[in-house]
């Protein structure tokens, strides 16, 4: 599973990062995340917006930025937890994001589901062998040392349904 988000997030082909229309993309206007950044990204998805990823030493970039300006952002429930947020919407954590060696990474926003026209999780279905949805398990065999051998494959991606499904906030310095 960790390959899979690994890959949701950055593969070249269907990775979120990669995905984004060039409309779409913003950067920092002075290195760390700002709440004026953090608005000027909400615009972009500015349909319902659903959740941002970042970088967990994004999100304390951020912070940063909001506790020297006296301003604390506010915590939303999201699937039972509580997380950090922005203008009502929750900023939650994703390692996958890169950080590059001069402590740059991004942020991104996007609104979710196919009914709001947004982000969408595919999964390819009616797979031989398969155990779930997008997974198939296939006996291999036993070899000599009684060792059971099995083939297991998974079929993942996402899709932006429209363009201002997904916005994402370049340049960000976390340092």
């Amino acid at each position: 599973r960790e390959r899979q988000e690994h890959e949701l997030v950055n593969n070249r082909d269907f990775g979120l990062l990669h995905n984004a229309d060039l409309k779409q993309r913003l950067h920092t206007r002075s290195g760390p995340p700002t709440p004026d950044d953090l608005d000027e990204l909400l615009a972009t998805v500015w349909k319902n917006p659903s959740v941002m990823f970042a970088h967990p030493k994004a999100i304390a970039a951020f912070a940063r930025q909001c506790n020297a300006r006296g301003i604390y952002p506010q915590t939303v429930e999201f699937n039972g937890q509580k997380a950090p947020a922005w203008r009502g919407v929750p900023m939650l954590p994703c390692n996958k994001i890169p950080v590059n060696d001069k402590g740059i990474s991004s942020i991104m926003v996007m609104r979710l589901g196919e009914k709001d026209q947004g982000v969408v999780g595919l999964r390819r279905t009616g797979l031989v062998d398969e155990y779930e949805p997008g997974l198939s398990v296939r006996f291999m065999g036993i070899d000599d040392k009684a060792i059971i051998s099995y083939l297991v494959t998974t079929y993942y991606s996402a899709a932006v349904l429209v363009p201002d499904a997904l916005g994402i906030l370049e340049s960000v310095e976390i340092l």
